[in-house]
């Protein structure tokens, strides 16, 4: 590769600029985004090209070659699919390799060399793991941020649950914490450290399992039919729900933050299997994140169909209906929240409340007076002015006015 030519791998989310440090770092700027950009680690990146240079001719200009991570966002991935990278025989990744020969201002794509990353499959599939740990320490930092925000911290909704499941996540959440401070400072997790940490993979997925199960029973409360009670039941979804998400939120982060000790324990004991370590550990990851996701899926479907029966019979339930589809609303925005925190695909989705023609309106606020006032003699008059109103309507063939 030429002091003029980067190599660009992309996982979807992500962007791994490698070559040359003057080329890496004049491309990245040339875009806009060497700023934002952050040098891939010297001690894995240097590994992962050291793991493949037995079949690289260039091998000996790994000394040579720098890389940048850039976070994608929405005007990144727009011009990087501009480049039209090309998907490579590592599941995931897309790569292209770019120059800018002699004085031209455009970037341009170039033939693929024999010393190229995407002729080495180790290497290509080494960038991608690291790709993936930068992604993951990234969202651990995004979700620290994220609780820090949360009016009631998570260790106090934790500690106000009756469940001996939930009152164990507090003390392993502290250990963790405690662990990887340690190994930001001393740069590695020696024996003594992980076996602080070593068995909490399966109590923090015991808490998760409790929440989740938390999320499926306030859903079910949301299928009822009598306006009065899906109006509760949303009331008390909208206030418990984002709390079930907060501590969701914390078992995931934790999960990978020890994902994260345990890699860097196995990989200082057999670094010769960091690589594969490393894409097992991926693999288990995006499965963790799977059944949250239906779960949390589950629930939007269960609201939109709240909204709808609350939307149906709004005539008569005025306020009930009203009370829900606010509380969707709110519920929405939690949960979308929630899951771009998780990089969890989705739709996100609003509902309005359904707009009734203006004597429509005026029958259901009569309905609602009558309701205050029943059974007395102006509730009886109002709900007979509904039900005109309502044969009125009927007449003209619809629900609304016409």
């Amino acid at each position: 590769m030429m002091n003029h030519e980067v190599e660009l791998i992309s996982d979807g989310e992500s962007l791994a600029v490698i070559g040359a440090k003057p080329a890496v770092e004049r491309f990245l700027k040339s875009v806009g985004r060497l700023s934002s950009s952050r040098p891939l680690d010297p001690d894995r990146f240097g590994r992962v090209l050291r793991a493949g240079a037995a079949a690289a001719e260039g091998a000996a200009s790994i000394a040579a070659t720098s890389g940048r991570y850039l976070k994608l966002d929405q005007e990144s991935a727009t011009w990087v699919k501009e480049i039209g990278l090309m998907d490579t025989d590592t599941p995931g990744l897309s790569y292209a390799m770019i120059g800018r020969p002699g004085d031209i201002g455009k970037w341009l794509k170039v033939e693929t060399g024999l010393q190229a990353l995407a002729t080495n499959p180790a290497v290509l599939s080494g960038v991608g793991n690291i790709l993936s740990q930068i992604q993951a320490q990234q969202s651990m930092a995004d979700i620290t941020a994220a609780l820090a925000r949360l009016d009631e911290k998570v260790d106090d909704i934790l500690r106000k649950q009756d469940d001996a499941v939930l009152a164990e996540l507090v003390g392993i959440g502290h250990a963790i914490d405690r662990a990887v401070a340690i190994h930001r400072q001393t740069g590695e997790v020696n024996a003594t450290l992980w076996s602080t940490v070593a068995h909490s993979h399966q109590k923090i997925g015991a808490a998760q399992s409790y929440a989740m199960s938390q999320l499926a029973s306030l859903a079910e409360g949301l299928e009822g039919t009598r306006m009065g009670d899906l109006a509760s039941a949303a009331r008390q979804a909208e206030a418990e729900i984002p709390q079930w998400l907060a501590v969701i939120a914390r078992c995931f982060q934790l999960a990978v933050a020890l994902d994260l000790l345990e890699f860097e324990r196995s990989s200082a004991e057999t670094p010769d299997k960091a690589l594969a370590y490393d894409q097992g550990m991926i693999m288990s990851r995006l499965g963790h994140r799977e059944p949250i996701a239906e779960r949390t899926r589950c629930l939007l479907d269960r609201v939109d169909q709240a909204v709808r029966l609350a939307n149906e019979k709004i005539f008569w339930n005025r306020v009930n209906a009203g009370v829900v589809v606010e509380a969707a609303n709110r519920l929405g925005a939690d949960i979308h929240e929630f899951h771009q925190l998780l990089r969890i695909e989705e739709n996100f989705q609003q509902w309005e409340e359904r707009s009734l023609g203006t004597a429509a309106a005026v029958g259901a606020q009569a309905v609602e007076r009558a309701k205050q006032a029943a059974p007395t003699v102006a509730g009886i008059a109002a709900l007979g002015l509904s039900s005109l109103v309502v044969k009125k309507l009927q007449g003209n063939g619809s629900g609304e006015e016409s």
